[in-house]
């Protein structure tokens, strides 16, 4: 008898295609800096871009978000393709969604709903997962005409309620009563948080924050010797973790944070800022910055700008420049502030080039690689020493 085969079905990812449009002040580069990165999100979110559409606009068309003529280009391809998704590049509107999903018949998603999806995939905590759940519901809310689509011939004239329209009443009522009852929740959870930060105080605090995929989970294994959870993939960290650190008998408290990312939604921002207070209580923070991506400086714009939003840009700062193993300067332009024969290749340039001068102080290391690590614990070690000795001046612990 010959032996049963068992095949085993595998689940095949979803093909993607990417939009994006180039406004009259934005160059081209740019925005294939913004596709690139969307691309990484939907490989994150585990599909597989087969295609990428740009359009020179004056500003999104208010219908589809592109002109008709590249809408009939996009259904072309998905057609001949048997694409999956199509992708925006930036947040649509309800009736942009509406509009573009009647023409394309193909899922449609926007830069917004891809990043939820993907905080939804990594929410671990009971935190995480209501905030997250809080985002989708909000940026819902306002889009749930698109889902009755299908009973507007049932609607009446002026005057009659069709029964789409007492069903998206009905669904806009269950929603708000949920968001209500989970930002109560968040703010139990946040009240519980607060009280396990004051059981913390009397430690120097130190957050490691920066733009997403940077490497700072594996820092925090590095200098805490603990088991965060570290991928290359964007979000790989929401969840706020803290450990307790010693360094030659000093200790503190070191955390790692949910990682920035560029056009980040506005209401994701606003419901991860009670995730983000370690950051906003923090005494010292550590930026890290990923050297080897070709525009690391305009991730640390982006950084800079989210801090500020938090009220955290005047705190201490440590610049901590990684993944210099990786380093490439033939894939940097720094227009004016570095010509490329200033360009670094060593340690010893890295350390007097712009880059530390204009980020002072700052570390050039390989979290990978544990190059030149033991000098960004010594630089660690003396800030919170320094800052330790500041508070606690009659405090007996030897340094």
């Amino acid at each position: 008898m010959a032996k049963q085969k068992i095949f085993e079905t595998a689940i095949q990812p979803e093909t993607a295609v990417l939009v994006g449009i180039i406004l009259p002040n934005e160059r081209e580069e740019k925005e294939q800096e913004y596709l690139e990165e969307l691309a990484f999100l939907v490989d994150t979110a585990g599909g597989i871009t087969k295609a990428v559409f740009t359009q020179r606009l004056s500003h999104p068309d208010r219908a589809t978000f592109v002109g008709t003529g590249k809408l009939d280009e996009i259904k072309s391809y998905i057609d001949a393709e048997e694409i999956d998704i199509v992708v925006f590049d930036d947040e649509l509107s309800p009736s942009q969604l509406r509009n573009i999903e009647r023409e394309l018949k193909v899922k449609i998603l926007d830069r917004s709903n891809l990043i939820l999806d993907i905080f939804a995939r990594r929410a671990k905590s009971a935190q995480a997962k209501t905030q997250v759940e809080l985002a989708q519901l909000q940026y819902l809310l306002p889009r749930l005409t698109r889902m009755w689509t299908h009973l507007e011939r049932q609607r009446g004239g002026i005057g009659m309620r069709g029964p789409g329209e007492s069903q998206i009443e009905s669904d806009r009522r269950m929603i708000l009563n949920k968001i209500a009852l989970l930002k109560e929740r968040l703010k139990a959870i946040d009240r519980q948080a607060e009280t396990q930060r004051k059981n913390r105080s009397q430690l120097i605090r130190v957050a490691l924050v920066g733009y997403t995929n940077v490497g700072k989970s594996t820092i925090m294994n590095l200098i805490s010797k603990s088991d965060v959870f570290a991928e290359n993939k964007l979000f790989a960290t929401l969840d706020t973790t803290v450990r307790k650190v010693v360094i030659d008998n000093l200790p503190f408290l070191l955390s790692d944070t949910v990682g920035f990312i560029r056009k980040l939604p506005h209401h994701l921002v606003e419901c991860f800022k009670s995730t983000l207070d370690e950051v906003r209580e923090a005494d010292v923070l550590v930026h890290v910055v990923d050297i080897s991506h070709p525009t690391f400086e305009d991730h640390i714009r982006a950084v800079n700008e989210t801090l500020k939003d938090l009220g955290a840009l005047d705190k201490p700062t440590i610049t901590v420049f990684n993944k210099i193993d990786a380093y490439r300067s033939e894939e940097h332009q720094h227009g004016d502030e570095m010509d490329t024969e200033s360009r670094p290749t060593s340690l010893e340039e890295f350390k007097s080039s712009w880059m530390a001068k204009h980020n002072s102080p700052a570390v050039f290391i390989s979290a990978t690689d544990k190059t030149n690590v033991e000098a960004f614990r010594k630089l660690l070690y003396d800030t919170v020493v320094n800052m330790h000795t500041e508070r606690y001046p009659y405090d007996n612990l030897l340094y």
